[in-house]
């Protein structure tokens, strides 16, 4: 198989509450919501990078398309990892983060490897790891 992941879709709560988080307070680009004019069709993308989106659904409409009884949220199941290019800009997004909403896990920190990385969860309980990692090239 080849990996071609295009969209990462998480389950919120309250779609309107999520896209006012990723909108209005991390900056996401995005149309807003769409698809309200089918029955569990409402959801919201945002473009992250070329070629990859975020796109946020309610979580008991996944469980409806899935056919998947709806099971209680774990924050530990995945993270997603925003990347940045020093440890200036993780404290930058830690911080707007933290005025967007999100509840700050760990701080921002050097890490035992080298880097320097912080946690979030967002109003749904997603994590987020804001990382710099001097190993890699340039982020941009």
């Amino acid at each position: 198989m080849k990996a071609r992941v295009t969209v990462i879709t998480i389950g919120v709560d309250d779609l309107e509450r999520a896209l006012q988080f990723y909108k209005d307070g991390l900056g996401f680009p995005t149309e807003g919501i769409v698809g309200t004019e089918f029955e569990h069709g409402a959801v919201a993308f945002f473009d992250l990078q070329p070629g990859l989106r975020l796109a946020i659904w309610s979580r008991n409409d996944i469980a409806y398309d899935t056919k998947l009884g709806k099971a209680p949220p774990s924050p530990t199941e995945f993270t997603l990892g925003h990347n940045v290019s020093s440890k200036e800009e993780v404290d930058q997004v830690m911080g707007q983060a933290r005025r967007a909403g999100a509840t700050i896990a760990v701080p921002a920190h050097d890490t035992f490897w080298g880097g320097y990385s912080g946690y979030f969860q967002d109003p749904d309980g997603h994590i987020w790891e804001v990382v710099w990692n001097p190993q890699w090239d340039s982020i941009e």
